[in-house]
Protein backbone atom coordinates (compact mmCIF):
# COMPACT_ATOMS: atom_id res chain seq x y z
CA UNK A 1 0.00 0.00 0.00
CA UNK A 2 2.84 2.39 0.85
CA UNK A 3 4.49 1.80 -2.55
CA UNK A 4 1.14 2.30 -4.30
CA UNK A 5 0.55 5.64 -2.52
CA UNK A 6 4.02 6.85 -3.41
CA UNK A 7 3.47 5.95 -7.05
CA UNK A 8 0.03 7.59 -7.03
CA UNK A 9 1.49 10.76 -5.51
CA UNK A 10 4.19 10.78 -8.19
CA UNK A 11 1.57 10.47 -10.90
CA UNK A 12 -0.49 13.28 -9.35
CA UNK A 13 2.54 15.58 -9.22
CA UNK A 14 3.37 14.78 -12.84
CA UNK A 15 -0.21 15.60 -13.87
CA UNK A 16 -0.09 18.89 -11.96
CA UNK A 17 3.17 19.84 -13.66
CA UNK A 18 1.71 18.98 -17.05
CA UNK A 19 -1.38 21.05 -16.29
CA UNK A 20 0.77 23.98 -15.16
CA UNK A 21 2.74 23.91 -18.38
CA UNK A 22 -0.38 23.70 -20.53
CA UNK A 23 -2.03 26.59 -18.67
CA UNK A 24 1.06 28.73 -18.33
CA UNK A 25 0.17 30.91 -21.27
CA UNK A 26 -3.38 31.88 -22.18
CA UNK A 27 -4.20 34.26 -25.02
CA UNK A 28 -6.13 37.49 -24.45
CA UNK A 29 -6.44 39.77 -27.49
CA UNK A 30 -3.09 38.62 -28.83
CA UNK A 31 -1.28 39.05 -25.52
CA UNK A 32 -0.15 36.07 -23.52
CA UNK A 33 -0.99 35.86 -19.85
CA UNK A 34 1.56 34.01 -17.80
CA UNK A 35 0.41 32.05 -14.76
CA UNK A 36 2.36 29.99 -12.27
CA UNK A 37 1.47 27.63 -9.45
CA UNK A 38 1.50 28.99 -5.90
CA UNK A 39 0.55 26.38 -3.28
CA UNK A 40 -1.19 24.27 -5.94
CA UNK A 41 -3.19 27.25 -7.24
CA UNK A 42 -2.66 29.16 -10.45
CA UNK A 43 -1.82 32.82 -9.99
CA UNK A 44 -1.07 35.47 -12.58
CA UNK A 45 2.25 37.29 -12.31
CA UNK A 46 3.25 40.62 -13.91
CA UNK A 47 6.61 41.22 -15.56
CA UNK A 48 9.28 42.28 -13.05
CA UNK A 49 12.31 41.76 -15.28
CA UNK A 50 13.27 40.04 -18.51
CA UNK A 51 15.50 37.02 -19.05
CA UNK A 52 18.14 38.09 -21.56
CA UNK A 53 21.85 37.62 -22.17
CA UNK A 54 22.04 41.17 -23.51
CA UNK A 55 23.34 43.98 -21.29
CA UNK A 56 20.07 45.85 -21.54
CA UNK A 57 17.90 47.54 -18.90
CA UNK A 58 14.76 49.67 -18.95
CA UNK A 59 14.25 52.85 -16.93
CA UNK A 60 10.81 54.13 -16.02
CA UNK A 61 9.26 57.11 -14.25
CA UNK A 62 5.87 57.04 -12.56
CA UNK A 63 4.04 60.37 -12.80
CA UNK A 64 1.16 61.12 -10.46
CA UNK A 65 1.90 64.26 -8.45
CA UNK A 66 3.94 67.20 -9.67
CA UNK A 67 5.57 67.83 -13.01
CA UNK A 68 8.25 70.50 -12.67
CA UNK A 69 11.17 68.05 -13.08
CA UNK A 70 9.73 66.15 -16.05
CA UNK A 71 11.23 68.22 -18.86
CA UNK A 72 14.66 68.21 -17.21
CA UNK A 73 14.48 64.42 -16.87
CA UNK A 74 13.93 64.19 -20.61
CA UNK A 75 16.79 66.62 -21.27
CA UNK A 76 19.16 64.54 -19.14
CA UNK A 77 18.05 61.35 -20.89
CA UNK A 78 18.63 62.97 -24.27
CA UNK A 79 22.16 63.97 -23.21
CA UNK A 80 22.92 60.28 -22.77
CA UNK A 81 20.93 59.19 -25.84
CA UNK A 82 18.46 57.35 -23.60
CA UNK A 83 14.70 57.00 -23.89
CA UNK A 84 12.51 55.97 -20.97
CA UNK A 85 8.94 55.00 -20.17
CA UNK A 86 6.62 57.38 -18.32
CA UNK A 87 3.70 55.69 -16.57
CA UNK A 88 1.07 58.43 -16.32
CA UNK A 89 -1.94 58.70 -14.02
CA UNK A 90 -5.11 60.04 -15.66
CA UNK A 91 -5.49 63.12 -13.46
CA UNK A 92 -1.83 63.99 -14.24
CA UNK A 93 -2.60 63.71 -17.96
CA UNK A 94 -5.58 66.02 -17.55
CA UNK A 95 -3.52 68.57 -15.60
CA UNK A 96 -0.45 68.53 -17.86
CA UNK A 97 -1.58 67.73 -21.42
CA UNK A 98 1.22 69.83 -22.93
CA UNK A 99 3.79 67.71 -21.09
CA UNK A 100 2.15 64.50 -22.29
CA UNK A 101 2.54 65.78 -25.86
CA UNK A 102 6.18 66.71 -25.20
CA UNK A 103 6.89 63.25 -23.82
CA UNK A 104 5.51 61.76 -27.02
CA UNK A 105 7.17 64.27 -29.35
CA UNK A 106 10.57 63.62 -27.78
CA UNK A 107 10.24 59.91 -28.45
CA UNK A 108 9.61 58.68 -24.91
CA UNK A 109 7.21 55.84 -24.22
CA UNK A 110 3.91 56.34 -22.37
CA UNK A 111 2.11 53.74 -20.28
CA UNK A 112 -0.89 53.98 -17.98
CA UNK A 113 -0.61 54.11 -14.20
CA UNK A 114 -4.42 54.07 -13.71
CA UNK A 115 -6.75 57.05 -13.73
CA UNK A 116 -6.94 58.05 -10.04
CA UNK A 117 -4.10 55.99 -8.46
CA UNK A 118 -6.20 53.73 -6.20
CA UNK A 119 -5.29 50.32 -4.83
CA UNK A 120 -6.88 48.52 -7.76
CA UNK A 121 -6.96 45.16 -5.99
CA UNK A 122 -9.83 46.58 -3.93
CA UNK A 123 -11.91 47.36 -7.03
CA UNK A 124 -14.29 45.19 -8.98
CA UNK A 125 -13.24 44.05 -12.44
CA UNK A 126 -15.65 46.60 -13.90
CA UNK A 127 -14.12 49.43 -11.84
CA UNK A 128 -10.62 48.26 -12.76
CA UNK A 129 -11.52 48.42 -16.42
CA UNK A 130 -12.95 51.92 -16.01
CA UNK A 131 -9.73 53.10 -14.33
CA UNK A 132 -7.67 51.79 -17.21
CA UNK A 133 -9.86 52.81 -20.14
CA UNK A 134 -10.39 56.33 -18.79
CA UNK A 135 -6.65 56.95 -18.53
CA UNK A 136 -5.92 55.28 -21.86
CA UNK A 137 -8.49 57.42 -23.62
CA UNK A 138 -7.05 60.58 -22.08
CA UNK A 139 -3.58 59.64 -23.32
CA UNK A 140 -4.79 58.62 -26.78
CA UNK A 141 -6.72 61.87 -27.16
CA UNK A 142 -3.42 63.75 -26.88
CA UNK A 143 -0.99 61.32 -28.55
CA UNK A 144 -3.23 59.43 -30.98
CA UNK A 145 -1.19 56.33 -30.09
CA UNK A 146 -2.08 53.01 -28.52
CA UNK A 147 -1.12 52.36 -24.90
CA UNK A 148 0.42 48.93 -24.37
CA UNK A 149 1.87 48.99 -20.87
CA UNK A 150 0.30 49.28 -17.41
CA UNK A 151 1.91 49.71 -14.02
CA UNK A 152 -0.39 49.11 -11.03
CA UNK A 153 -0.49 51.86 -8.39
CA UNK A 154 1.53 50.88 -5.30
CA UNK A 155 2.63 47.76 -7.19
CA UNK A 156 -0.57 46.09 -5.95
CA UNK A 157 -2.10 43.46 -8.23
CA UNK A 158 -4.30 40.39 -8.27
CA UNK A 159 -5.54 37.96 -10.91
CA UNK A 160 -8.56 40.10 -11.69
CA UNK A 161 -6.45 43.19 -12.37
CA UNK A 162 -3.97 41.41 -14.64
CA UNK A 163 -6.80 39.71 -16.53
CA UNK A 164 -8.59 43.03 -16.95
CA UNK A 165 -5.40 44.65 -18.23
CA UNK A 166 -4.82 41.77 -20.65
CA UNK A 167 -8.35 42.09 -21.99
CA UNK A 168 -7.42 45.66 -22.99
CA UNK A 169 -4.20 44.56 -24.67
CA UNK A 170 -2.00 45.77 -21.80
CA UNK A 171 1.09 44.09 -20.36
CA UNK A 172 1.30 44.59 -16.60
CA UNK A 173 4.74 45.85 -15.59
CA UNK A 174 6.39 45.90 -12.18
CA UNK A 175 10.11 46.40 -11.44
CA UNK A 176 13.07 44.58 -9.94
CA UNK A 177 15.17 47.67 -9.15
CA UNK A 178 13.46 50.16 -6.84
CA UNK A 179 15.29 53.48 -6.51
CA UNK A 180 13.14 54.45 -3.50
CA UNK A 181 13.58 58.02 -4.75
CA UNK A 182 10.07 58.88 -3.55
CA UNK A 183 11.27 58.53 0.05
CA UNK A 184 13.40 61.66 -0.25
CA UNK A 185 16.70 59.79 0.03
CA UNK A 186 19.84 61.46 -1.31
CA UNK A 187 21.18 61.30 -4.84
CA UNK A 188 24.03 58.93 -4.02
CA UNK A 189 21.74 56.51 -2.18
CA UNK A 190 19.41 56.49 -5.19
CA UNK A 191 22.39 55.94 -7.46
CA UNK A 192 23.82 53.11 -5.36
CA UNK A 193 20.48 51.33 -5.11
CA UNK A 194 20.11 51.36 -8.90
CA UNK A 195 23.70 50.44 -9.72
CA UNK A 196 23.81 47.64 -7.14
CA UNK A 197 20.52 46.18 -8.32
CA UNK A 198 20.78 46.48 -12.10
CA UNK A 199 21.36 43.29 -14.08
CA UNK A 200 20.61 42.11 -17.60
CA UNK A 201 16.88 42.64 -18.20
CA UNK A 202 16.20 44.86 -15.18
CA UNK A 203 13.29 47.28 -15.02
CA UNK A 204 14.21 50.34 -12.94
CA UNK A 205 11.54 52.27 -11.02
CA UNK A 206 11.91 56.02 -10.52
CA UNK A 207 9.46 58.91 -10.12
CA UNK A 208 9.24 62.04 -12.20
CA UNK A 209 9.06 64.48 -9.30
CA UNK A 210 11.11 62.93 -6.53
CA UNK A 211 13.38 65.20 -4.52
CA UNK A 212 16.80 64.22 -5.84
CA UNK A 213 16.11 62.48 -9.15
CA UNK A 214 17.73 65.27 -11.18
CA UNK A 215 20.96 64.92 -9.22
CA UNK A 216 20.98 61.13 -9.36
CA UNK A 217 19.90 60.55 -12.95
CA UNK A 218 23.04 61.77 -14.78
CA UNK A 219 25.25 59.64 -12.52
CA UNK A 220 23.00 56.60 -12.97
CA UNK A 221 22.93 56.85 -16.75
CA UNK A 222 26.65 57.55 -17.03
CA UNK A 223 27.70 54.65 -14.80
CA UNK A 224 25.26 52.16 -16.29
CA UNK A 225 26.54 52.98 -19.76
CA UNK A 226 30.13 52.67 -18.60
CA UNK A 227 29.23 49.21 -17.33
CA UNK A 228 28.13 48.39 -20.86
CA UNK A 229 24.36 48.56 -20.37
CA UNK A 230 22.05 49.74 -23.10
CA UNK A 231 19.29 51.78 -21.42
CA UNK A 232 15.87 52.20 -22.98
CA UNK A 233 12.11 52.16 -22.46
CA UNK A 234 10.25 49.16 -21.10
CA UNK A 235 8.66 48.43 -24.46
CA UNK A 236 12.08 47.83 -26.01
CA UNK A 237 12.94 45.30 -23.31
CA UNK A 238 9.83 43.20 -22.74
CA UNK A 239 8.97 40.24 -24.92
CA UNK A 240 5.84 40.51 -27.05
CA UNK A 241 3.72 37.62 -28.26
CA UNK A 242 4.11 34.31 -26.42
CA UNK A 243 6.17 34.31 -23.26
CA UNK A 244 6.46 32.74 -19.83
CA UNK A 245 6.71 34.47 -16.45
CA UNK A 246 8.05 32.55 -13.47
CA UNK A 247 7.11 32.98 -9.82
CA UNK A 248 9.75 35.71 -9.44
CA UNK A 249 8.31 37.75 -12.30
CA UNK A 250 11.06 36.86 -14.78
CA UNK A 251 9.73 37.07 -18.33
CA UNK A 252 11.29 34.72 -20.87
CA UNK A 253 10.60 33.75 -24.46
CA UNK A 254 8.27 30.77 -24.71
CA UNK A 255 10.14 27.70 -25.91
Amino acid sequence: MHIYCVKLKTIQIALLVTLAISLLCVNFNGNVAASVFFNNALRKVPVYYVCTDQKQVAISFDAAWGADKTEKIMEICDEYNVKATFFLVGFWVEKYPELVKKIQDKGFEIGTHSNTHPDMTKLSAEAQKLELTTCINLIKRITNQEVKLFRPPYGAYNDSLISTAESLGLTTIQWDVDSLDWKGIGAMEITNRILNGARNGSIILCHNNSDHILDALPIVLDRLQKKGFKIGPVGDLVIEGEYDVDSNGMQSAKI
